[in-house]
C-alpha cells in the first residue's frame, strides 16, 4: 500500500507547553489508525495540524506526496482530507436531509460536482439519499438536527464529512457521549461506509474496546510525543501505554475484527 499522509519532524508549542514533539508518522492508504492518549497528550493537536486549523512551529505535513503545511482548512478539505468533530458541527435548525444538502452544496461551491459528492452519478437529492441510506438515517430525515440523540448527531456529522468523497477521514472521539449499547452499531456503520468509499481513517478515541476492535494500527500519544506505534494488541500491551494512558496492566485479546481490510 502507498503512503497517503506523512508528518515529518512535526513540532508545535504553545508558549512553554509542547503539544507536538518530533512527530514522524507515515499513514498508508485504506488503513484505519487509532490515536490514543490522555487529555492534553497531543492527539487533537495532531488532527488540527493535519487539517490546517493549526500551523506547526516546525516540520511538515504531506498528503499524497504534496506539502500541505501552509494550506488552510478549506484548501485541505478540497484536496480530500475531511473531518468530524468531538462536538458535532451541525445546523441545528435544519433537518437531517437539509444538513446533507448543505454538505453537497459545499462540494459544488468548492469546484466539485454533484456527481462527485457521495460517489453518485445523479442529482443532489440522489446524493443525499445515498448518505441517508449509508448511515441508516432515513427515519430521521425530516427531524431538526438539534433534536437528535447524540449518537445520531455523531453519525450525521460524519455523513456530512463523507458526502465530499474524501480520501482521508479524521474523526475526533466518534463514540464520546454515545451509550455503550450504541457505540458498536455506530462504528459498524462508519466502517462499512469508509470501506465502500475506500477511505483512509484516523480517529481519536478513549474507548479501548473501540480501538481494539476497529483499528489496524495504534498511535499512542503522551506529552506531545508518540510512545507506541503498532498493531492494537501490541500497542495496548506496551508498558508505557499501560502506565501513561490506560493506567492499568492489560492483556488484550483481539476480538473478531471489524476493521476494514
Amino acid at each position: 500500500m502507498s503512503v497517503i499522509l506523512e508528518a515529518r519532524d512535526l513540532q508545535k508549542s504553545f508558549g512553554a507547553v509542547t503539544a507536538a514533539a518530533d512527530i514522524n508518522v507515515s499513514v498508508e492508504s485504506d488503513t484505519v489508525v487509532g490515536l490514543i492518549g490522555s487529555n492534553g497528550a497531543g492527539k487533537t493537536t495532531f488532527l488540527n495540524i493535519v487539517t490546517g486549523y493549526l500551523k506547526p512551529t516546525s516540520g511538515s505535513i504531506y498528503f499524497d506526496g504534496r506539502d500541505i503545511t501552509s494550506l488552510g482548512p478549506r484548501q485541505i478539505t478540497r484536496l480530500g482530507i475531511c473531518r468530524s468533530f468531538q462536538i458535532p458541527q451541525l445546523f441545528d435548525t435544519l433537518s437531517v436531509r437539509d444538513n446533507l444538502l448543505v454538505g453537497v452544496g459545499i462540494v459544488a461551491s468548492a469546484g466539485g460536482s454533484w456527481r462527485h459528492a457521495a460517489n453518485t452519478d445523479s442529482e443532489p437529492a440522489k446524493a443525499v439519499e445515498t448518505m441517508l441510506a449509508r448511515f441508516d438515517l432515513q427515519s430521521y430525515r425530516d427531524m431538526s438536527a438539534g433534536t437528535l440523540p447524540e449518537g445520531i448527531r455523531k453519525l450525521l456529522d460524519i455523513a456530512m464529512a463523507m458526502v465530499a468523497q474524501p480520501r482521508i477521514l479524521l474523526l475526533d472521539e466518534p463514540t464520546s457521549g454515545v451509550s455503550a449499547e450504541e457505540k458498536f452499531a455506530l462504528m459498524d456503520l462508519v466502517m462499512e461506509a469508509v470501506r465502500n468509499q475506500k477511505v483512509t481513517v484516523l480517529f481519536v478515541e478513549h474507548d479501548m474496546e473501540i480501538i481494539n476492535r476497529y483499528t489496524h494500527r495504534v498511535l499512542a500519544f503522551s506529552e506531545g510525543r508518540i510512545i507506541a506505534d503498532d498493531e492494537p494488541e501490541v500497542a495496548l500491551n506496551d508498558p508505557e501505554v499501560r502506565k501513561y494512558i490506560i493506567g492499568e496492566t492489560l492483556h488484550v485479546k483481539r476480538r473478531d475484527s471489524h476493521a476494514t481490510a
